[in-house]
């Protein structure tokens, strides 16, 4: 890659390049409808007095090419594990070693925020994450089903 990279931290100002990253994401998983947020929503939820997310781009001559969104869970088993809920780097610079950069700086919060480890989901056909992953000796586990209720359902089976 010969133009500059940088990764830094994101900021309220970066979150419609995120935004958009994400409805990029959305498509190539085939789900653009599954996307129910905007960036104001980012901005409240991410830069206010509790944030409920991290998140670091990649910027090339002032694009935002890359991101990396995380957040902190608490497991009964591990304690503080960092959440990757994704990485994202628009399509025209996947290859450049974008994600790698993302996802290693990524690493290196899970370590100054004193994590025990960090997770993730990658979906069983998104073959060239897994081999990312594969490259970092991820244990990618087939074993745990993922359950989900979207907000209406949960309200209407409280009302039942």
């Amino acid at each position: 890659m010969n133009n500059p990279l940088s990764i830094r931290r994101a900021t309220a100002a970066d979150m419609p390049a995120v935004f958009k990253l994400v409805k990029e994401l959305a498509e190539y998983e085939k789900a653009p409808h599954e996307v129910i947020v905007s960036a104001e929503d980012y901005v409240r939820d991410g830069f206010g007095e509790k944030p409920l997310f991290g998140c670091f781009v990649a910027e090339n001559e002032n694009d935002i090419v890359g991101i990396s969104l995380y957040y902190w869970r608490y497991s009964t088993w591990k304690g503080k594990r960092l959440y990757l809920e994704d990485i994202v780097v628009t399509e025209k610079m996947r290859g450049a070693g974008i994600g790698k950069l993302l996802f290693e700086r990524t690493m290196q919060e899970a370590v100054d925020e004193n994590c025990s480890g960090m997770m993730w989901q990658v979906l069983d056909w998104n073959k060239p994450a897994i081999n990312f992953y594969n490259k970092y000796r991820a244990r990618l586990d087939g074993e745990w089903i993922n359950g989900t209720l979207d907000i209406s359902e949960v309200k209407q089976l409280l009302n039942a």
